[in-house]
């Protein structure tokens, strides 16, 4: 643990160890708790999928424009703003959803919803950067240690959901989601390390493409679209699946199924940040990734899917440190909280693919199949033009690309 000990030991790191991912527990908890609540208004997957897509897509669409003007004033200012505005549009949708409002009135909704989503996760990763700019060593592991908690966002999220489901219904879910979001959000931009935020000595501000421009970062961009398509199919196909074949509460079922998806990442992600200087090839674990969602397709009951999410979630944190290391090693300092947005953006476009795409399929006889190895088979193309290896070096240059 001394690796761990000395991210803690940065200044603010603890508050965006611990509030920085408690504050995006409310971003784990939307997509599902929106799904529930619309499939519960009109009995359609397929409409739900639609509202969860447009409100994916849009905050594809605004994150990288949030994400340079956070690069050019800084992330507090931004994250105080769109920390206020997101919960508000939540509750919009809310209101919308809950009175079974028109469609239309119901995707507008989910549209604000999305372009006001508060760009955390760059803003955490952006500042992981800047305080491990002179030892790559420690960023590695600050990175490993992110990445490994982020994944309780995809435990805990899930699992809230299903405990108001259980007990209330999805509309406490989101609700509770924007709750969480609001008071997150503004500690964490309150917080020593985001306010700390300086414009690197170099800085040009990004203009036109700006990061896509970098070399190498294209690919890691088509590595996590294969990755936020198959991970968007997933959200779908569990609760289908639950629904399927699980006779008592399976919206609970589902919710608790992609809680426990993510046991096994968050375990397998603080092991990989122990490792002194890890180094990983970022093909071979997509292709590891592929094969534990493919395999989901052979699960003959719940029981044995949740055990499979668990042990194939382990292939999971591992790729996405290296991704995200790999980010910070390509892209200049004056661009990383826009580089992060594209990361961010490609994965919940593709998401939102995906949610649409398997909202179509499972409603079909043997759907939740084919959803599962579609998710497989997106990963695995991606895997097809991710960079040939990664190494942690001194430099901002991945060691192969």
């Amino acid at each position: 643990m001394r690796q761990y000990m000395s991210v803690w030991r940065l200044p603010g790191a603890p508050l965006l160890l611990v509030v920085g991912v408690a504050a995006r527990l409310g971003g784990g908890m939307v997509s599902l708790s929106l799904l529930l609540l619309l499939q519960q208004a009109n009995g359609h997957y397929a409409q739900a999928a639609l509202a969860c897509s447009v409100y994916a897509l849009t905050t594809a669409a605004a994150s990288p424009v949030v994400g340079r003007l956070a690069d050019r004033v800084g992330p507090a200012p931004v994250l105080l703003v769109t920390g206020v505005a997101y919960p508000c549009c939540l509750i919009l949708l809310l209101v919308a959803g809950m009175n079974d409002l028109p469609l239309g009135v119901v995707l507008a909704a989910a549209a604000l919803a999305g372009i006001t989503f508060p760009p955390l996760t760059a803003a955490v990763r952006g500042t992981w950067n800047s305080l491990t700019a002179h030892d790559a060593e420690v960023r590695g592991t600050a990175l490993a240690a992110e990445t490994a908690l982020f994944e309780l966002v995809f435990v805990v999220g899930p699992l809230l959901v299903a405990l108001c489901v259980a007990l209330w219904q999805p509309a406490v879910a989101l609700a509770t989601a924007a709750a969480v979001t609001f008071v997150g959000t503004l500690v964490v931009a309150r917080g020593q390390a985001i306010r700390s935020w300086r414009r690197a000595e170099e800085h040009t501000p990004a203009r036109g493409l700006g990061p896509l421009r970098v070399p190498g970062f294209a690919a890691l961009l088509v590595t996590a679209l294969g990755v936020g398509f198959a991970f968007g199919g997933i959200g779908v196909a569990v609760p289908a699946y639950a629904t399927a074949y699980v006779a008592e509460d399976p919206e609970s079922v589902g919710g608790i199924l992609l809680g426990v998806w993510g046991i096994g990442s968050a375990a397998a992600g603080v092991w990989f940040g122990s490792r002194p200087r890890p180094g990983a090839r970022l093909r071979r674990l997509l292709v590891a990734v592929a094969g534990s969602l493919a395999i989901l397709a052979a699960m003959p009951n719940a029981l044995a899917l949740g055990v499979a999410l668990v042990i194939g979630g382990a292939t999971i944190a591992p790729a996405l440190t290296v991704q995200n290391s790999m980010v910070g090693l390509i892209v200049p300092r004056s661009m990383l909280n826009e580089a992060y947005t594209w990361l961010v953006t490609v994965s919940i476009g593709a998401s939102a693919a995906g949610v649409a795409v398997a909202g179509l399929i499972v409603d079909r006889p043997g759907g939740v199949v084919w959803a599962f190895l579609l998710a497989g088979a997106s990963v695995a193309a991606g895997a097809l033009v991710a960079p040939t290896a990664f190494t942690h070096t001194g430099d901002r240059k991945p060691a192969a690309v």
